[in-house]
């Protein structure tokens, strides 16, 4: 239930290639492994439909025109072009798909499937003695340059991310450490992959593919990759970077042998997601992903487009002229005509600046009316995240209290609902609706119940009052009061020798009770005294190290601090999530509720108060209280808004929180990948490939031979040998059904450590040209390039438009 006696240290690395920074941990689960599991069976079902569909204006080809720019918003131009290095985001990811091959595509359903532009097949042709793969290529496809894509590509590509040349910088090489060796088929087009070991997420493998010429050399995979691409092959190609503009030209590639793209070009435009709202006014965007205030801007100027409403008009209805009353008016008017010139003067700046802000909203609803919001929900997942490493969270007690007390249906609902969205919180932490592998496992933990919560926090020690009581043998007070206490005693005894036994307990009782109230109000309170972000956490009492259990490794617990640097995998993985939570906001922020450090005046109500008064929870004179993270930036409203209600519903149980609101760019570096917290939210992308995805994100401990440890993504420090173990059958199965089984199975472990509590699938929201196709809110999906345009007019379905 505590930690154990564990090696400390810094982060290690593997070998100079690859750094890793791994967080690794072993949760107690001996209780849990047989019975809570027992509710999951292995004839559950994979939900066969995602939570929400596509919503992207499918439209067929033949009604879509030819020709056309798309303007379309990313975040940040990329830092490099190289996928496979620790800085590649999603610009990165995006221009890849454009111009790269992807040998397997995902479907609305999120599954891998072959794509027909690259490959005629791939299969596993042989199983014994050992795993093999054959490729048998498009005979079309070719490089920008002309030369055909063949096996030469393949085996640059697997001994540039096997890990066994340290020169080359990998931020991953998942799965190319098992290859043996590649070798060509029967020709040219055909090419054999041979497994040292068997690979059952083969399909993710040479996607995005690059050609030999980036993947020949460490200096072309290093630095040569990071600014251009020498060849590529997609239906776009590479124009121009322009770190001047912050734009990325594609192009139409003229040697593409599929269908052709639709579009003349595709310019991706650096634009932040607190600007996408005025760039999109100003009409300089076709295509961008926006918060949820955008979104409403977009839905009201649509509305008023239909209701008649010019942008004039609705700014006097709802926009910056609508708190102007006639009786306003009339007197701004007089004052701005009045014999006071110096007042006149100063309300005829006044009265201009409002007359241009009305003029500039009207103009700007007018363009936004132009454009609909395409909604749906995000391959990703908002989880709470409980870093067992130390302190409460260490007893699995404690954190599966936290889970119990949370309702996630209300969290959903909060977020989604008001957006028109599915609110069914995800029952797995490795898949989503849709996807092959999902299943509900949250029964292995269970829903939200108050008293059930309340009793596991029992159980681990902590109760009401705890906090005012010292642990057993500890002594209070100064010596004189002990003295005066004892003769007290002594006297009482000696002038009531003949006194009732049980009156003589009741006024020793009573005179305890009286002691101790004498004592509560000789010391200062802190009750009314709401502290907001205390910057540093309080010192949590360290738990007693119990002996590890006799059913093996996961009767104990072992808890390692992470290292203090993060290294090209870490940092690659670290760079998507934070982008998931800190680069937009999906739901409307509520007042901040202070700055870190700031104290409310005794008396001051909490905003948020336990139902029952005393109720805080303690446990040998320490109070129970948890540090709960939180980004502060513009771009996390939502999650803000999410933890404020998170905050209440521990309130209500007795767990007390401490929120510290930190900077977004500290948020991941200095507080969650370093284990500075108790509680965080931040959310994961999804894989269709989770045994090899989603392994490091849940794997136990391996200490380095100089008694260093590794971390990975683990940022809970919970886990199992057990866990690890499934993963790893997973991954080395080549039965689909029983991969997918088994990961169901981990899933259910990984819910019963309550290391981390999926709450709600991320809202997807896409602001798209009316007459834009096939394009917007993707889902699950990955994006065809090549059918994205602007639909045909209605009135002359045979001309092309040219936007």
């Amino acid at each position: 239930m505590s930690q154990i006696g564990a090696p400390r240290g810094r982060t290690c690395s593997r070998s100079p290639r690859s750094r890793t920074l791994r967080s690794v941990a072993t949760l107690t689960s001996a209780v849990l492994a047989v019975t809570v599991l027992a509710g999951c069976s292995s004839g559950d079902e994979a939900d066969e439909t995602p939570a929400a569909a596509q919503d992207n204006a499918p439209a067929a080809r033949d009604r879509v025109a030819d020709g056309g720019t798309l303007r379309w918003a990313v975040d940040a131009l990329p830092t490099t072009l190289n996928a496979f290095q620790a800085d590649a985001d999603g610009t990165t990811s995006r221009i890849a798909g454009a111009v790269l091959p992807s040998l397997y595509t995902l479907d609305g359903r999120g599954r891998p499937q072959l794509n027909p532009d690259y490959l005629e097949s791939a299969q596993v042709i042989e199983t014994e003695p050992k795993q093999v793969v054959l490729y048998k290529l498009n005979q079309q496809a070719v490089w920008s340059d002309g030369r055909e894509i063949g096996a030469p590509d393949f085996v640059a590509q697997w001994r540039a991310l096997s890990g066994r040349d340290t020169a080359y910088w990998t931020a991953r090489n998942s799965g190319y450490e098992r290859i043996e060796k590649i070798e060509r088929g029967k020709n040219d087009l055909e090419v054999r992959v041979t497994f040292a070991k068997p690979y059952a997420d083969w399909r993710s493998l040479f996607t995005p593919l690059y050609p030999k010429q980036v993947m020949g050399s460490p200096s072309a995979f290093n630095d040569g990759a990071r600014t251009t691409l020498k060849a590529t092959a997609g239906p776009f190609l590479l124009k121009t970077v322009d770190r001047k503009s912050g734009d990325v030209t594609l192009a139409r590639n003229p040697r593409w042998w599929g269908q052709p793209a639709k579009l003349d070009s595709v310019v991706l435009k650096a634009v932040p997601r607190a600007e996408r709202a005025d760039a999109l006014a100003a009409g300089t965007l076709d295509l961008a992903e926006i918060d949820r205030s955008a979104a409403e801007r977009i839905a009201l100027a649509l509305r008023d487009a239909r209701a008649g409403r010019n942008g004039a008009e609705a700014a006097l209805a709802h926009g910056p002229g609508a708190a102007i009353t006639p009786s306003k008016a009339l007197k701004s008017w007089a004052l701005a005509h009045g014999s006071d010139d110096e007042k006149a003067a100063e309300v005829q700046e006044a009265r201009k600046k409002n007359q241009e802000a009305i003029a500039r909203y009207a103009s700007a609803q007018d363009a936004l009316a132009k454009y609909v919001v395409r909604k749906s929900l995000e391959p990703a997942y908002t989880q709470l995240s409980l870093n067992g490493e130390s302190g409460p969270l260490a007893d699995e007690r404690v954190r599966r209290a936290v889970a119990r007390a949370i309702n996630r249906q209300e969290l959903a609902d909060s977020v989604l609902k008001p957006l028109g969205l599915p609110a069914l919180p995800p029952g797995s932490h490795l898949a989503l609706a849709g996807q092959a592998a999902y299943a509900d496992s949250s029964d292995a933990l269970g829903g939200q119940d108050t008293k059930e919560a309340q009793a596991l926090l029992a159980d681990a020690g902590w109760v009401p009052g705890g906090a005012l009581r010292k642990p057993a043998g500890t002594k209070a007070g100064s010596e004189a009061e002990k003295e005066a206490e004892k003769k007290k005693e002594e006297e009482k005894k000696a002038s009531d020798k003949t006194a009732d036994k049980t009156a003589e307990k009741e006024k020793k009782a009573e005179g305890s009770t009286d002691a101790k109230k004498k004592e509560s109000e000789d010391t200062a309170s802190d009750e009314g005294l709401y502290i907001v972000g205390d910057d540093k956490p309080g010192e949590h009492p360290a738990a007693p190290a119990p002996a590890v259990g006799v059913n093996g490794p996961e009767s104990g617990a072992d808890i390692l601090v992470p290292g203090s640097a993060a290294a090209r995998q870490s940092a690659a993985l670290l760079a998507r999530v934070q982008a998931l939570d800190t680069g937009s906001g999906s739901h409307a922020a509520k007042p901040d509720q202070g700055m870190a450090g700031a104290y409310a005046p005794r008396g001051t109500a909490a905003p948020v108060k336990a139902p029952e008064a005393g109720a805080a929870l303690g446990k040998d004179g320490t109070a129970l209280s948890l540090r709960f993270v939180l980004p502060s930036g513009p771009g996390s409203e939502s999650l803000r808004t999410v933890g404020d209600k998170i905050v209440r519903m521990l309130d209500a149980v007795g767990i007390r929180t401490e929120v510290t609101k930190v900077s977004d760019d500290s948020f991941f570096k200095d507080h969650v990948a370093s284990g500075d917290y108790d509680l965080a939210l931040y959310s994961w992308p999804a894989s269709a490939f989770p045994a090899t995805d989603a392994r490091p994100i849940f794997a136990k401990p391996e200490p380095a031979s100089d008694g260093s440890l590794l971390v990975e993504q683990n940022y809970s420090r919970v886990g199992t040998d057990r866990i690890d173990q499934l993963f790893d059958q997973a991954a080395g199965t080549l039965d689909e059904e029983e991969a997918r089984e088994l990961v169901r199975q981990a899933d259910a472990r990984i819910w019963a450590a309550a290391g981390s509590i999926p709450l709600y699938q991320r809202p997807q929201l896409v602001a798209a040209r009316a007459d834009l196709v096939n394009a917007g809110a993707w889902g699950l999906a990955a994006p065809r390039y090549q059918d994205i345009g602007y639909k045909k007019p209605e009135s002359a379905k045979g001309a092309e438009r040219t936007p």
